[in-house]
């Protein structure tokens, strides 16, 4: 669902009625020693409409909300299943430097892998830290789903983001 809703399906060409020029037959059918000629703008021609043009298609749905939290619990399931979750009490930086999140990434293991660092909250001094380190995503707990957990190979999150993740799951669903 998240890789449907991200494509565009903006493509499109013109059909024979949308291609300028005149719907009128070029000469008359006989008389000219010419082969038989209708519309300027057929499909046959050159600089003609297309016979089945293209439209523009909308390639987005949606899952039911029970789904999909039911799918992201799953997700975040598998990743504790596979060991590949690491759980930090916090993730506090003063100023923002690559090389702390760097060297903590590789203490832990984690390493070349694509990683996803889940915090709690939004705070810019992290995001600038967790920027520059490739194959590197930092998200909030309030905007994991299925799709962003699954899409790196581990995942380092904070006791809080942990803590705020559940809370999303204690609400009964509308």
């Amino acid at each position: 669902m998240y890789g449907s809703n991200q494509r565009l399906g903006t493509s499109k060409t013109k059909s024979r009625a949308e291609v300028i020029g005149s719907g009128k037959k070029m000469y008359k059918q006989k008389g000219t020693g010419n082969a038989r000629m209708g519309n300027k703008r057929t499909p046959v021609r050159r600089g003609g409409g297309h016979c089945f043009a293209k439209r523009p298609k909308d390639w987005s749905y949606r899952l039911p909300r029970k789904a999909l939290r039911r799918a992201t619990a799953m997700a975040f399931a598998s990743k504790v299943r596979d060991g590949e979750l690491f759980v930090l009490n916090s993730l506090a930086i003063t100023e923002p430097k690559t090389a702390p999140i760097a060297k903590m990434l590789n203490k832990i293991g984690v390493g070349e892998a694509s990683c996803f660092i889940g915090i709690a909250e939004p705070n810019p001094i992290v995001w600038k830290s967790c920027r520059n380190i490739e194959r590197c995503s930092l998200v909030p707990a309030t905007e994991w789903n299925a799709g962003t957990l699954l899409r790196n190979r581990y995942l380092v999150v904070t006791v809080d983001a942990i803590e705020r993740f559940k809370k999303r799951f204690d609400q009964p669903t509308a």
